[in-house]
């Protein structure tokens, strides 16, 4: 899949169409993405003694299809798909293979986002 988490998409399609946001979450067998702050829903919840204190509406983001979200691209300031290129690098005495993200309008590589680790 060509979105990670932790990557900035713009919305290509539906109500939210044009709006940009961090991937939170990736669900590769749903094919869909958590993005923040985009697609909000009110989710009703009763009052739990042992997991929550009170009850009430809550407010969360609800996955969207991939197909309706494409990579951010910063330098063009729009959506770009994604090509990739494969290098090889020295280290040491060996050689390492490289897989490199590029965006298909500036060619520039895309960073990859910084992995969150508990």
């Amino acid at each position: 899949m060509h979105i990670r988490t932790g990557d900035t998409v713009i919305v290509i399609s539906g109500d939210e169409k044009g709006k940009t946001g961090r991937v939170l979450a990736v669900f590769l067998d749903q094919e869909r993405v958590l993005i923040e702050k985009i697609n909000m829903i009110k989710r009703h919840t009763r009052p739990r003694s042992q997991t929550q204190t009170q009850g009430g509406i809550i407010e969360k983001e609800a996955p969207l299809h991939i197909s309706n979200v494409a990579l951010y691209d910063p330098k063009s300031k729009g959506a770009t798909r994604v090509r990739y290129r494969v290098r090889y690098e020295k280290d040491g005495d060996r050689q390492v293979k490289v897989k490199d993200r590029l965006s298909a309008k500036t060619g520039e590589v895309i960073e990859k986002p910084a992995e969150k680790r508990a």
